[in-house]
């Protein structure tokens, strides 16, 4: 089988859709809440910044974060460690995510292909170098399941903040704040950065602002849609972020690799189905 170039934009289409489990199915969500969180975003809050435990502050976590605007991260932690514990948090979204991907995958879950690519993907996700990766770095530092959907998730988990912090490395090359990458991402695909929904719900002056800003930059024209320089700078930051993705899957054969996308092929699929993608 050969594989498209870079490997890592091959599997992140593959790995993406299991990493997102957390924030789509519901029952990640409905896990943590019912540990006495207020609502999704402390649920999401609490559950990928539990690897950091209890005392980092939230303008530590918004900086490796990267792209939330000013203050959200701070409505919601440390607000979270009064009503659980980030140990509570990290098993209750482990749970929920099992839950939603055998609910997802059906029988599927227990095919054998669950397991080889959970073996395979966290042969990759740990053969990664942690520098200059936080939020992957924390994430390696905990226990590596056993059970093979839960294994499946957490390798899919650390190859997606693996990426994340490479991503975020990519974003601060071509100076690229936080709010500006969603805005930059929705134009990239034709949608008005104010109907985005990791931006819509700001304050109309706020993104308008950061609109502002990156037209100036000559990033955005006067008709509110990227400009070639624009269209450039995405590129830019997508073919680098590939670059940074590329170490882990380097672990693996050509024959390891050809298993593992076979194997992931089914479940992508009907993971992809059921979520946005």
């Amino acid at each position: 089988m050969s594989h498209p170039e870079p490997v890592a934009r091959r599997m992140y289409d593959l790995v993406e859709p299991i990493g997102l489990i957390p924030y789509f199915a519901d029952e990640s969500d409905e896990a943590l809440i019912a540990l006495g969180l207020r609502n999704q975003w402390d649920a999401y809050f609490a559950g990928r910044a539990a690897p950091f435990g209890r005392s980092v502050p939230a303008e530590v976590i918004h900086a490796i974060f990267y792209n939330f605007a000013p203050g959200e991260v701070a409505r919601h932690l440390p607000k979270v460690w009064e009503l659980t514990t980030p140990e509570a948090a990290l098993a209750a979204r482990e749970r929920g995510c099992v839950a939603g991907i055998r609910r997802i995958l059906g029988d599927l879950a227990d095919d054998p292909g669950v397991t080889r690519a959970g073996e395979l993907l966290l042969k990759a996700a740990t053969s990664a170098p942690v520098e200059g990766r936080a939020l992957f770095a924390a994430v390696r530092t905990l226990p590596v399941p056993e059970e093979p959907v839960a294994r499946l998730w957490h390798a899919a988990t650390l190859l997606r903040e693996h990426r994340g912090d490479g991503h975020t490395v990519a974003l601060v090359a071509e100076g690229v704040g936080g709010t500006e990458c969603h805005v930059l991402h929705a134009l990239s695909v034709g949608i008005p950065a104010n109907e985005f929904g990791r931006v819509w719900h700001l304050p109309a002056a706020q993104l308008a602002a950061v609109v502002d800003g990156m037209r100036d930059r000559g990033l955005i024209g006067s008709d509110d849609r990227l400009t070639d320089s624009g269209r450039a700078t995405k590129e830019r930051v997508e073919a680098m972020t590939d670059r940074l993705a590329e170490a882990p899957y380097n672990a693996l054969s050509p024959g390891e690799l050809d298993r593992l996308v076979a194997d992931l092929e089914p479940i992508s699929a009907a993971i992809r189905a059921t979520i946005p993608w």
